[in-house]
């Protein structure tokens, strides 16, 4: 993956904003100062650190930068079709919304499904919402990560396909403002967070996978 893709997400928002700079410095200039403040904000949205993944065996990292709103157990029936862990993380306008693998693993599924734009802290929305769910396989160990749409963040940007090879906390791409992110993990995890902690995607361990899990790598 490319550095710093998410600011290519926003090219055509800052385009637009700089326009209507422009047009405000000659015709309302004093709107001017509120649309360097939306330029502002849009750059700080897009935003897209450099993080170093923990190298610990058997770790499974946050996918998303956050606030742990659930952890339950659940069954993943769409692809995987077993009852798993779903720990799920509500990403607000101020979070950084690039998506991180959980495991080092390959893509082995991504599609997207249409649906509504609820709010993405009411729990209705993991099932209504327009979503887009990844299966990524790593030694041993299958988990699911769900990217899920808000009433803000109406769309969800792939960046990886399947069959792409992913280290731990490696970017697979984003949902642009504010929306939820859920990750099943295999029964028997032992669950490292809890709700109303914040995470950082690719760098807050949540779990401890039951059978061991890949390396992290390097700057993703």
């Amino acid at each position: 993956m490319k550095p710093r893709r998410a600011i290519h997400e926003a090219t055509g928002i800052l385009l637009i904003l700089g326009v209507l700079l422009l047009v405000s410095l000659f015709w309302l200039p004093q709107v001017a100062p509120f649309l360097i403040g939306l330029l502002g904000f849009v750059l700080y949205f897009f935003r897209d650190p450099e993080r170093v993944a923990p190298t610990e065996d058997g770790i499974a990292v946050a996918p998303a930068d956050g606030q742990i709103v659930a952890i339950e157990d659940r069954i993943e029936n769409e692809v995987i079709v077993q009852r798993m862990i779903c720990v799920s993380i509500f990403l607000s306008v101020f979070d950084v919304h690039v998506n991180r693998s959980p495991i080092a693993g390959r893509v082995t599924y991504s599609e997207g499904r249409k649906g509504k734009y609820l709010d993405a802290r009411n729990p209705d929305s993991a099932r209504e919402n327009a979503q887009r769910l990844w299966i990524i396989e790593g030694e041993g160990v299958k988990v699911a990560v769900r990217q899920i749409t808000g009433a803000i963040a109406r769309r969800i940007v792939p960046w990886a396909r399947v069959g792409d090879e992913l280290p731990r906390g490696g970017k697979f791409g984003m949902i642009r403002f504010g929306s939820r992110t859920e990750v099943y993990l295999p029964e028997g995890s032992k669950i490292l967070v809890r709700v109303g902690e914040s995470v950082r995607g690719g760098l807050t361990p949540i779990a401890q996978l039951p059978a061991g899990g890949t390396p992290g790598a390097g700057p993703v």
